[in-house]
């Protein structure tokens, strides 16, 4: 249930409805909006009657909250989630571009990439140093070295840096380099992950699992927020059906649907969704019309011979004109790059 407060609720009301649900064994979620305070109640709250908080000076209403995610939810929070990556706002009006290869190969290819999205206008330098593949035989990153480059090239190009984390024991130190951390679609149900990046409270990038539903994508976001880390970026890259001749199906109508369900920003990523860099500047294009917060693309400065995911990396002049192409939109729709 979720326990609204009224405008002029002062801090020692709020402090009561805190102190109250803690008596009751269940832990607090306080959201500050810019009307009113909220205080979310989380654990099981089945057998507690809205009138326990009803009573509380300070308190307007008391809303239960059925659905299987509540504070990712818009009846936990109404208005957008938004909050600063390097400076800009992810989730209100400028669109947000991460852009970089799928892994970091060396520190000529990440420093050549990452001047020339920065150059092109994109925000976040993305790049792998930990990587799942598919065949265990595939190349699979260069682990601690890999961040130590991303890094690098962070400080040379003035970009933040969102990468890969695999495992929990892994999230210390992936933090201690990276500005934003990634859960991959193979990890979205990794519940024991979910809960060490919460802690992290650094901001998470949030991809939904290859054959996960909508709710099963935002439940897996509640992990993370239950530690009050509200920084939390969804990102829509494809799920696996029928058609081949795509890497995955691009579920475009997944970003109307979860700004309706959910406050938080949602992303697309349109380089895994596709897997051929000729259509990554279409279904771009439909994601921001769409409503997306943000892209996360590949670029590699010779895609013909990366260590992966070669077929749907940009070049440098390719992303540059992408970049030009999708201002038009972002213009069409009110918005901005």
């Amino acid at each position: 249930m979720v326990v609204v407060m009224k405008k002029n609720a002062t801090d020692e009301e709020v402090a009561r409805v805190l102190s109250k649900i803690e008596t009751l064994g269940l832990n607090a979620h306080l959201s500050r909006g810019k009307i009113r305070t909220i205080v979310g109640v989380v654990g099981d709250n089945s057998g507690i009657e809205p009138s326990v908080f009803e009573s509380l000076q300070g308190v307007e209403r008391v809303v239960p909250l059925l659905g299987p995610f509540k504070l990712a939810s818009r009846d936990f929070k109404s208005e957008d989630t938004v909050f600063p990556i390097d400076g800009r706002q992810i989730g209100g009006k400028t669109i947000i571009v991460m852009a970089g290869p799928c892994a970091v190969e060396s520190k000529e290819q990440i420093i050549q990439t990452a001047l020339a999205v920065k150059k092109a206008g994109a925000t976040v330098l993305r790049g792998g140093a930990f990587k799942p593949r598919t065949s265990p035989y595939s190349f699979q990153g260069l682990g601690e070295e890999g961040l130590k480059l991303l890094a690098l090239a962070r400080d040379v190009a003035g970009l933040a840096v969102v990468t890969e984390v695999m495992t929990p024991e892994l999230v210390p130190l992936v933090a201690q380099y990276a500005d934003i951390l990634q859960v991959g679609a193979r990890n979205m149900q990794n519940f024991a992950l979910l809960h060490a990046v919460g802690e992290s409270h650094k901001p998470v990038l949030l991809k939904r699992g290859l054959m996960s539903t909508i709710a099963e994508f935002l439940n897996a976001a509640e992990y993370i927020l239950s530690h009050n880390n509200p920084r939390v970026i969804l990102c829509e890259r494809g799920i696996r059906t029928f058609e081949t001749y795509t890497r995955n199906t691009l579920d475009i109508t997944a970003i109307p649907v979860i700004k309706s369900l959910s406050h938080l920003p949602i992303i697309v990523d349109p380089s895994h969704a596709t897997g051929r860099r000729e259509f990554v500047c279409a279904v771009s294009r439909a994601a921001i019309a769409a409503g997306a917060d943000g892209l996360i693309v590949e670029v590699h400065p010779d895609p013909e011979n990366a260590l992966s995911d070669g077929a749907q990396s940009l070049r440098p002049p390719e992303f540059e004109a992408f970049m030009e192409d999708l201002k038009k939109v972002a213009h069409a729709m009110g918005r901005e790059i």
